[in-house]
């Protein structure tokens, strides 16, 4: 679990400018201290995430809720928001701007995960031990990654015959790559595996 506070006040956080010196001096004296992992703030929020948001000196808006299918969460007085694909700041920093446009005085914002939503991708084919793998805890995975997690080519595996499935705007996707070129060569980044991508290794012709 991890939070983010934004509001009047410097600190463990993002400073904004206050519009009432007196209200920053208040919010400073009583600011607890938090923070987040470099690898926890840069992940994007994604569906099924579980957060709770808290605003200072604000109780009745204290909420916890889950990022639904379509990326929204329910917020007082905001109605739906969207944060999917947003990092916890960015969205922290969102969530405050609206409470600050319209309801609220410099609103303090507190966002936390409370829990990442599981995250898979399967690897089927020539490899060792095909199957649904899940991401490692807050680390993004490549396509030579994911084929080393499925236990490597088995002795009919093709580096060169690989396809990654994804869905798209609803629709599958097929990407065709050649995963020995991309060992071989340091330069080229590796392919990026996506939650829910599909890899398949096919066989050698002999």
């Amino acid at each position: 679990m991890f939070s983010i506070w934004l509001g009047v006040s410097c600190g463990v956080g993002i400073c904004a400018e206050p519009k009432h010196t007196e209200v920053a001096a208040a919010v400073a004296k009583e600011s607890p201290q938090s923070g987040v992992s470099s690898a926890d703030s840069a992940r994007p929020l994604s569906p099924n995430d579980a957060i709770a948001m808290t605003v200072y000196q604000e109780d009745d808006l204290n909420t916890k809720t889950i990022i639904d299918k379509n990326g929204m969460v329910m917020l007082p007085l905001l109605g739906q928001v969207k944060i999917s694909g947003l990092t916890v700041l960015d969205a922290t920093k969102q969530i405050q701007q609206l409470y600050d446009k319209d309801y609220l005085v410099n609103p303090r914002v507190n966002l936390i995960v409370e829990h990442f939503a599981e995250r898979r991708f399967s690897v089927l084919g020539q490899v060792q031990k095909p199957g649904s793998y899940e991401f490692p805890q807050n680390e993004s995975v490549n396509l030579l990654e994911a084929i080393a997690i499925a236990g490597g080519y088995t002795r009919l595996g093709s580096p060169a015959k690989v396809s990654v499935q994804r869905v798209e705007n609803g629709s599958p996707k097929i990407y065709p790559q050649d995963a020995g070129r991309m060992a071989k060569d340091p330069k080229k980044k590796p392919f990026e595996i996506l939650p829910d991508d599909i890899i398949n290794v096919g066989e050698r012709t002999f």
